[in-house]
Parts: structure tokens; C-alpha cells; sequence
């Protein structure tokens, strides 16, 4: 009678590094839409002196440009509630949005965002991909992707970070690496490119 070479203990360790594995294809397939992406720049955001996050843009041969696909690395230092998180994105599209951006509009964005973030714990990577004339994806450690098929939500969106009226220029200019924002200044946001959906 032979016997089985492979004991629970081994099945079980076997199976943690098959999750492990996976965990991090689902975090890193981000790179199919991005192709040879490199990074473009980095910084770190701090608020009330707590660091926040670490932020990382890539681009494809780290070259920017509005037809070109990107992606935005954070790496959380600090624990954050999905709500919190929701809540300062909407502050931030609002105000970069102006008046292409309704209450209708916002609403919808709002749904999207509280079905595509979680809350984020210290050493947390989340990740950002802006796909032109289409919208965005979100990577989350361990999770499929979210998209959001909306170009207008994507333009404005990373515009939080991109955008010359970011509330954070010293991190903008770091992230953009001396190059020139893939957005126009003054036109992170695009009016009448996107019907909201009752």
C-alpha cells in the first residue's frame, strides 16, 4: 500500500502559498494595462504631520500622455475607513469637477467608489489605473479588479493627484518627475463626455 507523501500539514502550506501567489497576481495585474510600465515619480503623503500614504505613477516607458494608460501605486501607512476614504474623494471631485460635475453625477460616483474601495490598513497597496477614452481600475491586495466606465470620473479622479489645482503640489510634482501632467491644465475635466445613468 503506498502512501501519500503529502500530509495535511504539507497540503496546508501548499495551499497558503497557492493563496499568497494569487493574492499578488491579483494585486500586480494592473501591469497588463500599463505595458512595460516604469516609474515616473514618487512622494509621500503626509496630513496634520501623519504620513498617510506612499505614491507611485507609472507610466509605459515612464512617458505621460492622456492617450496613454497609467497607474497610480498607493501604499497606506495608516489605518482608513472605506467611508473616509469615499468621503475625501467626493470633496476632491466636487471641487475639481465644478459645474460639469451634478448631483446626479456625484451620486453615481459616489456608488462606485463605496463598491470599489475598502478599508485600508498600514502596508496596504491599492492601485490605480487610468485607461483612456474608457475610465478607470482599481487593484486592491487579494481582490479581482473594479472598473469604472466612465472617462469623465477617471479624468477627474486622478486629477486629485495630477491636476494643477491638487491640493498637494510638492507631491503632484514629485509623482510627475519633471514631466508635463498627462492633462492639460485647466481641463481635468471634460463636460458632456459622459451621461449618467438613472
Amino acid at each position: 500500500m503506498s502512501q501519500n507523501p503529502l500530509s495535511p500539514y504539507h497540503l496546508l502550506v501548499a495551499t497558503f502559498i497557492g493563496l499568497l501567489g494569487l493574492q499578488q497576481a491579483l494585486a500586480d495585474g494592473w501591469r497588463e494595462a500599463v505595458p512595460d510600465a516604469q516609474v515616473v515619480g514618487s512622494g509621500e503623503f503626509s496630513a496634520y504631520g501623519f504620513h498617510i500614504y506612499d505614491a507611485r505613477l507609472w507610466a509605459p516607458g515612464a512617458v505621460l500622455g492622456e492617450d496613454r494608460p497609467f497607474a497610480l501605486e498607493l501604499v497606506y501607512q495608516r489605518t482608513i475607513s472605506r467611508d473616509t476614504l469615499v468621503e475625501a474623494s467626493l470633496d476632491d471631485l466636487q471641487r475639481l469637477g465644478g459645474e460639469a460635475v451634478d448631483a446626479a453625477r456625484l451620486g453615481a460616483w459616489q456608488a462606485e467608489m463605496e463598491r470599489a474601495f475598502v478599508d485600508v490598513e498600514p502596508g496596504q497597496r491599492i492601485t490605480g489605473v487610468y485607461l483612456p477614452g474608457v475610465g478607470g481600475r482599481l487593484y486592491v491586495e487579494g481582490r479581482a479588479p473594479y472598473e469604472v466606465r466612465d472617462p469623465l470620473f477617471a479624468r477627474t479622479f486622478f486629477g486629485i493627484w495630477l491636476d494643477p489645482r491638487t491640493q498637494d503640489p510638492e507631491l503632484r510634482l514629485q509623482l510627475l518627475g519633471g514631466l508635463r501632467s498627462p492633462f492639460e491644465p485647466g481641463t481635468a475635466v471634460v463636460t458632456g463626455c459622459c451621461p449618467v445613468q438613472p
